[in-house]
Parts: structure tokens; sequence; C-alpha cells
């Protein structure tokens, strides 16, 4: 599967940077292209110039200058989502003269929930995209801020809620990632923030070469490609990635004996469960009508009993989800396992938002009217919080 990534404000850019280094790391190691244009898009110039893989001339585009004069628009979503709309065309035009567009699959587009330039022109800019390439999906990867954001900034409580419905509207599907599950305690901020930009973007890498390889002996048996992928994602999305280490076999043996057998299902178990506690964000798979995995290893590695393993397992916790499935025999000394749940109907994290966000507003209208019989009951519901559309 090709992707045009479109990074939006400080966070957006610098995961479409990981992305676009993801793209070189597959030319280099497996003669592959994943990734057809990668694009930083900010209201400030600081934050462009920090990025180091996505070319300063072409890829790196600086909008709302007017309005900001290059220094952002101070955490106001508000501001973001109306320098996209007057900015649209730029974007278009940019996409347009992508190398490779005719090759591309889809649009992921990447932004923080929380931050000010890419929660307010993520949902903007999938409108104008999916207007304009109706033949194309359009998915968003949206960040969701770290506790210590949500507890100490009401304005990144609301700005996640305006976000998320906003994205929710217009976009196909939504990859939500929880930056608190990839947090390492006592590590520096920088240290921090480049973990967990690369744990976000590596399950990407196997789950966009399967479908693109050339070479026969690295085809599965069974290939997940773009259109299965496109297939399973729909509104709400988790990502999780696993891994465990082969053993391969015993010198001069000819076949596998039960204990080989044994062992080689449980490496493939270990990955999947590994991918289920690593999920992008917490959920919960009875709630997933669709999903999805793929699992990597060496070729002799792959055999019918762990693909069975693996499908039950995914049935048994997912029992309503239509289940699709690939194997890419590539990696060498690890059994990888890329899972997706998809269309997941209730999402507690994003109904603690939009509660939180629905208090706030009504505490804000009670202290303007200077009334506390103003403040009503509230009912959670997606009605209720304001579009930036």
């Amino acid at each position: 599967m090709k992707l045009i990534v479109i990074g939006l404000g400080q966070c957006g850019g610098r995961i479409a940077d990981e992305f676009a280094r993801l793209n070189r790391r597959a030319h280099a190691n497996r003669g592959l292209s994943i990734i057809t244009g990668a694009y930083a898009v900010n209201t400030d110039i600081a934050d462009l110039s920090g990025l180091i893989t996505i070319n300063p001339n072409t890829e790196r585009i600086l909008i709302g200058g007017k309005k900001t004069q290059g220094h952002g628009v101070g955490k106001i979503n508000e501001l973001g989502a109306e320098i996209a709309h007057e900015d649209a065309d730029k974007i278009i035009d940019i996409i347009r003269r992508t190398e490779g567009f005719a090759e591309t699959d889809a649009f992921l587009l990447i932004a923080s929930a929380g931050g000010g330039t890419g929660s307010g022109t993520i949902s903007v800019f999938s409108q104008y995209i999916k207007e304009r390439y109706v033949d194309k999906p359009v998915y968003n990867l949206i960040i969701l801020p770290f506790e210590h954001e949500v507890q100490t900034e009401d304005r990144t409580v609301y700005n996640v809620a305006t976000c998320l419905k906003s994205a929710y509207l217009v976009a196909d599907a939504i990859f939500l990632i929880d930056n608190q599950r990839y947090i390492m305690k006592d590590s520096p901020l920088t240290q921090n923030l480049a973990h967990i930009n690369q744990s976000i973007v590596n399950p990407f890498f196997n789950l966009l070469c399967a479908g693109e390889e050339k070479k026969p002996q690295y085809i599965g048996a069974k290939i997940l490609d773009a259109g299965d992928i496109i297939q399973t994602l729909v509104g709400w999305t988790a990502l999780g990635y696993g891994q465990s280490e082969t053993r391969g076999f015993k010198p001069f043996s000819g076949s596998k004996d039960f204990r080989d057998k044994a062992s080689e299902t449980q490496r493939g178990s270990y990955a999947l469960d590994q991918a289920l506690s690593s999920l992008s964000v917490k959920c919960n798979p009875l709630d997933c009508k669709r999903a999805l995995y793929l699992i990597s290893a060496p070729a002799k590695e792959i055999s019918v009993d762990i693909i069975k393993e693996l499908g039950g397992y995914i049935k048994n916790i997912a029992p309503e989800a239509i289940i699709r499935s690939g194997d890419y025999p590539r990696d060498k000394g690890t059994v990888d396992v890329t899972l997706i749940l998809s269309e997941l109907n209730d999402m507690e994290k994003v109904r603690n938002y939009f509660s939180r966000t629905i208090n706030l507003i009504s505490e804000i209208k009670r202290r303007q009217e200077g009334s506390v019989n103003t403040q009503r009951s509230i009912d959670i519901s997606i009605n209720d919080i304001p579009s930036l559309l």
C-alpha cells in the first residue's frame, strides 16, 4: 500500500518525518516505495526548521503567514481551522504535483489532538481532499495528549474533543494514538518523544510493504494488500505490533517434531499477545467490527497451525468482527504480528473527552451568565461538541 502522508502542526510534522525515514528504510532494505509523498504543514517556521528528512524546499509548507507571522496559532484550534480553509488550495496544489501520485492508494493526515495547528487543520484538510479525490480514502492519525496535559490544561481537553468530533465527521478511519501508553519514565523529554514517534510509525512498515513486494520468495501465500486494508479501516481504529524471536531449525533435521511445532505456535501467540497489549489506544476488542492481522517471519516459521491459532484467538476476542489476514515471509530471526482493530463502536477515551468538554462548556456559560441555574444535566453526545468544519 502506498500513502501520501501529511503531518500537520509540530507533532504531525515530526511523525511525517518518521514516515519519510520509514520509506527510505523500505527503499534501502527491500527496494520498495511505500510513501509517495511526505509533507509537513505548519503555521510555525521554527517547528518546520526542526525536521530532518522531509525536503525543506518542496515538502515543508508554511500556512497562515499573514495571521501568525510564522509563530503559530497559540493553541487556538479555531484559528488553525480558519487558516486551513483559507490555504486549502495551496495544499491541494502541492498534493497534485506529487511524483507518483497516480500510484497512491490513500492519504494519511497526522496531527496532535491537543495542539492548535494540527488539531484545527486536520479535519478541514481531510474534507477538502475527500471532495477533490473521491476515489482515494482519507485516514487520520490523531495523537492524544499526555495525562499531565489533560489534568492541567482545559484548553487541551477542549481541543481534543473538537478535533475528534470534526475528524470523525469526515475521515474514512481514525487511528487513535494515546501518548501515555508509550511513555518511558525517568527518560529525558526529547528522548521520550523520539521513542514515541518511532513506536507510532514502526507498525506500519510490514503492513505497507507486504502488498508492494515484488520478489517471489517474499510474497506470502495469502497476500495482504491495499484492498484488504481499505476494507478493514472504518471509524475509530487501534493499531498494535508484537514481536518474538525465532530459534530456527535444528541442523540437518529434515522435518519438525511436535516440540518444534508447539514452540512455533507459541512464538506466534506471544507476538499476538504483545500486539494486543501494545494497542495504540485502550479499547475493548468486543466492540470491534473489523480486524486485520499480518504475520511476518521466515517462510519456514509460517505454518498452517500458526495461522489457525492466531485467527482463532482473534475470533474469540472479537467475535463480531470481519477478520482479514495475511502472511509476509520476510523478517529473519523474529516473528512479527501487526494487528488492526477497526470500526470500534464505543471508545471510553473519546467518551471521556466529550464528557469533560461538555462540562467545561457548561461551566464557561454559567460563569458568563453569572448564574448557577444555567447549568444543565449533561447528556454525553457528540452533538454537544462544537465542530471545526
